[in-house]
């Protein structure tokens, strides 16, 4: 009796073996795959490095860049705190080589609309500039008067001729003008303007639109669908 009752006790305090868990491998992350694409002609790809088979460019590696989402952006943002007394008249040239005042000669008494891109970028310059000739051309069509402008956040890069192949790439109409310049005036007008970053990559999306003659001036997600930019900038254009 007195050995069944220590086997009991003993069964009861020794510990419970534990079978050892098989841990699961974290899957290792699938590799990421590199692209690389023309800086001119940014829908010709390849997996490897190369030359574009249109304009002999050689082909860079397509680098992310972080673009905030529609939802993450409100479509329109007006800026009471900004002031067409805030525009610079920098001295900048056009796609044409053409020198102008960027104030007197671009915004002066106009509607317009201005977007920051760079001709070797291929994440959000070709989408925005896609979305610009849209913009233009349902303008065009409801007769609503429009300024476009482009202004290079590459301006040593930027050289009119670049820019001037950039704008027939995406067949940019009359009222439509890139700019570039000397670094330090295209600074001082990012700067003047709001739009200033320390690396080209880092531009926003975000375009400016404004009625010169009303000093009235919004800011709005880029890539929002053409007709809703159109909408804003009729918006604009009808401020007293």
């Amino acid at each position: 009796m007195a050995l069944k009752i220590f086997c009991l006790i003993a069964c009861l305090i020794l510990p419970v073996a534990v079978l050892p868990q098989t841990r699961r491998a974290n899957p290792k992350p699938a590799a990421q795959k590199i692209v690389y694409a023309c800086p001119m002609h940014p829908n010709v790809t390849s997996t490897k490095p190369g030359r574009c088979p249109k304009c002999g460019m050689e082909l860079r590696e397509v680098k992310s860049e972080p673009t905030p989402s529609p939802s993450q952006i409100p479509s329109e943002q007006v800026t009471p705190s900004f002031s067409s007394a805030k525009i610079p008249n920098t001295r900048i040239y056009d796609q044409n080589g053409k020198q102008l005042n960027f104030y007197d000669d671009l915004v002066k008494g106009k509607t317009v609309a201005i977007n920051f891109i760079f001709t070797t970028c291929t994440a959000s310059c070709p989408p925005l500039t896609v979305t610009f000739r849209r913009v233009q051309q349902d303008a065009e069509e409801r007769g609503l008067p429009l300024q476009l402008i482009s202004i290079s956040v590459d301006p040593t890069v930027d050289t009119p001729e670049r820019l001037h192949a950039f704008a027939e790439k995406f067949k940019a109409g009359p009222g439509w003008t890139f700019v570039t310049g000397d670094k330090s005036e295209i600074d001082s007008l990012l700067q003047g303007l709001g739009a200033a970053v320390a690396n080209k990559n880092d531009h926003t999306p975000m375009i400016m639109i404004g009625n010169d003659g009303a000093d009235y001036w919004t800011r709005a997600y880029g890539l929002s669908s053409p007709s809703q930019l159109v909408d804003l900038i009729a918006g604009a254009a009808a401020r007293q």
